[in-house]
């Protein structure tokens, strides 16, 4: 079976992000956003939390999510080239935020849109 040339490029992505899993400054963020162990309201047990930056409420891990302030692929340009993406994926501490799940949706559905009007 040929892959089309969106199938590739969708492997290697996905590929790519997964090492972002394990990046050091994605931990160095999650750390400097904790606010302290507090009770879990979906189960009751004591739960360490971190602060949203945007919304500033605070959440347990499994709500929250790290953010790249400026996104990975350009919601302009779109995608550049293979080191442009890599550079933005893996970047500093500087261009990383902490977001709760609703605002890293809203965060990306902005992106989206203005990656549609291009």
């Amino acid at each position: 079976m040929k892959w089309t040339e969106g199938r590739r490029k969708g492997f290697i992505t996905s590929h790519i992000r997964s090492a972002f899993r394990r990046w050091p400054p994605k931990y160095e963020v999650l750390a400097a956003a904790k606010v302290g162990k507090k009770p879990n309201p979906a189960t009751g047990r004591i739960a360490e939390h971190y602060k949203c930056e945007g919304c500033k409420k605070h959440y347990p891990a499994k709500d929250v999510q790290v953010d790249h302030i400026e996104p990975v692929v350009d919601p302009v340009r779109g995608f550049i080239n293979w080191d442009t993406f890599i550079e933005r994926l893996l970047c500093g501490v500087e261009n990383l935020q902490v977001l709760c799940k609703g605002c890293h949706l809203e965060k990306t559905k902005q992106e989206r849109s203005q990656r549609k009007k291009k």
